[in-house]
């Protein structure tokens, strides 16, 4: 079974106002995740800030979550970076660190052609050894992956997955049977967005790359369950207990709203990395009555 498939949890990566990851603290997440039952753990991700940590903070984090949980469940790293020999580097310190995957974004200043993302990815594939998911995510980067690039990189060695925005219209079941007639079976089609991540399960994609997993893995594990399992009908009420917080998440960017919610649910006290900056208080009582109504209706199902 590839590491790339089920639910997969990216949680916030504590650390103070310098950049110094907190990990106790990230330790304390990453078990709760295990515990619940998820299917991997997304280190790293957009929402573990691996943008705005040095290089020798990424690795203490990667060390610090094999301490905690390695062996229990499958530990995805971001490798992203600006410069491809920093991403080959860093590939390389997740591998020794005992990681056993990559998530590879396109990160970049200056807008790249698809020949500079498709060596790009090849290089960090062929460094890092290890499973390798590709990471669309044009929200951030400003790169769109085509149907033709993703097909040619799903043939270099180590590359198995790619997750994948909202498609366009929602229609999750058309792109997926698109993506699938170019890459082949073996390789995995996963999304994020995380209002999207049950019902592109329910359409036949294989992994739900999710932010809401990372603090609150039972409650998304739930709805990621019904949706394997094509029940629709439960899908629709657990969404609706999480579309306070999913209104939220497209408000704010789900980034801010995840340091509210570990703050709510006394699991860390920290802050997003400087320039971004804490929720005002009224964004926090939101995201507090978010919480609740989603406790209100999870109790009452």
């Amino acid at each position: 079974m590839s590491i790339f498939q089920g639910l997969s949890a990216f949680p916030i990566t504590p650390a103070d106002a310098s950049g110094r990851i907190d990990t106790a603290a990230l330790s304390h997440l990453l078990n709760r995740i295990a515990e619940a039952g998820t299917d991997s753990i997304g280190l790293l991700g957009s929402t573990g800030a691996y943008a705005f940590l040095t290089r020798k903070e990424r690795r203490r984090a990667v060390e610090s979550a094999m301490d905690a949980v390695g062996g229990k469940i499958p530990v995805i790293v971001g490798v992203g970076a600006i410069r491809t020999d920093e991403a080959v580097a860093l590939a390389r310190d997740a591998r020794d660190a005992g990681a056993d995957g990559l998530l590879l974004a396109p990160v970049s200043y200056t807008p790249l052609f698809e020949n500079e993302v498709f060596e790009h990815f090849s290089a960090v594939a062929e460094a890092g050894r290890l499973p390798l998911c590709i990471y669309n995510n044009p929200g951030t980067t400003k790169f769109t992956f085509s149907r033709e690039l993703i097909s040619r990189l799903s043939k270099v060695p180590n590359i198995e997955a790619v997750k994948m925005p909202f498609p366009s219209g929602g229609d999750f079941a058309t792109e997926i049977a698109s993506l699938r007639s170019t890459t082949g079976p073996a390789f995995t089609i996963g999304y994020s967005g995380d209002w999207g991540g049950a019902p592109s399960l329910l359409a036949g994609g294989d992994t739900w790359y999710s932010v809401a997993a990372g603090l609150l893995p039972s409650q998304t594990l739930a709805m990621a369950r019904a949706a394997q399992a094509g029940d629709a009908a439960t899908v629709g009420r657990l969404q609706a207990a999480f579309d306070p917080l999913w209104t939220l998440f497209k408000e704010f960017g789900s980034f801010r709203v995840m340091y509210v919610i570990a703050g709510a649910l006394d699991l860390c006290d920290v802050d997003p990395p400087r320039p971004v900056l804490p929720l005002p208080e009224e964004a926090r009582r939101r995201v507090t009555a978010a919480l609740d109504y989603l406790g209100e209706r999870l109790s009452g199902e």
